[in-house]
């Protein structure tokens, strides 16, 4: 049930910590199935959105014979696009537009490949900043409830909420197709008691992402920042979490990523088998 962010298992492109990894996605699906990572979860940018190979026709049937072979499986797209570019925050009526349209093809290019969760960051750019965005956002998405459920897609929420006030958000969108991506680094940063958070919602918990954060900082390595992890996988095993676990880690300062996610990768099995957890 580990898995990781696509790009992990590579150079950085750019410097940056996750971006679609252009030159090497198909060489990190024979990396993944060497180092026994079955799951991992695609990551979609703003940026050349239509030529990524997810959104291409021609390569979604590389996608899933690549999948095959390596024995490879891909049940989440983190829109790192939509952060980027939310349709809650367009300005403009014919920019809203086309964001939505580009939604749906997401959504139209998922469903062809096998992605079922699509997650949504409600952080950062993509934050909501006032009431409005907020119903915006309720808004647009509950208008394509059938279409999402036509297409097997369920939409996840990744967000920067208090629990009280997350539990208040997600309560409007119906659980057979909205869920919540819990996000260990994001809520160390906020200074989030993890115990609270998953007593809240932990029912709407569908996907996680494992990372380690500073206080009001940045992405650090596991174990180093203020992440309670005793707390995180003793909460994992109380109320039977049994989704994905991503790793959305710190990359390796010395470019050996693989190692890197190796290291990680045993940092959180260790620690379920602590809290209890039957985790392969």
């Amino acid at each position: 049930m580990i898995g990781f962010i696509q790009g992990r298992l590579v150079p950085q492109v750019n410097g940056m910590i996750q971006a679609f990894p252009w030159d090497d996605w198909q060489e990190e699906m024979r990396l993944a199935h060497h180092i026994q990572m079955p799951i991992m979860e695609w990551t979609l940018d703003q940026e050349d959105l239509y030529k990524n190979p997810l959104m291409r026709e021609d390569r979604q049937q590389t996608i899933r014979t690549l999948c095959q072979h390596y024995n490879l499986s891909i049940p989440n797209l983190t829109g790192d696009c939509f952060m980027q570019a939310p349709f809650w925050k367009a300005k403009e009526a014919q920019e809203k537009q086309k964001l939505l349209q580009d939604l749906d093809a997401i959504c139209l290019s998922c469903h062809a490949v096998g992605i079922q969760k699509i997650v949504i960051p409600l952080v950062d750019n993509g934050r909501l900043d006032n009431q409005a965005q907020q119903e915006c956002l309720i808004t647009e998405l509950l208008a394509r409830k059938d279409f999402f459920d036509d297409h097997a897609i369920t939409i996840l929420f990744e967000s920067d909420f208090a629990p009280k006030d997350l539990t208040q958000f997600i309560a409007h969108l119906p659980s057979s197709t909205f869920g919540i991506n819990y996000d260990s680094g994001n809520s160390a940063a906020l200074g989030f008691d993890v115990e609270e958070e998953w007593a809240a919602y932990s029912d709407r918990i569908i996907n996680l992402h494992i990372k380690d954060r500073l206080y009001q900082g940045t992405t650090v390595a596991l174990g180093t920042g203020a992440a309670n992890f005793p707390a995180l996988f003793a909460c994992m095993n109380h109320y039977n979490y049994n989704g994905p676990i991503i790793l959305q880690t710190a990359r390796a300062e010395n470019g050996d990523h693989l190692d890197a996610i190796k290291t990680y990768r045993d940092f959180v099995k260790s620690g379920l088998q602590k809290a209890g957890c039957h985790n392969d």
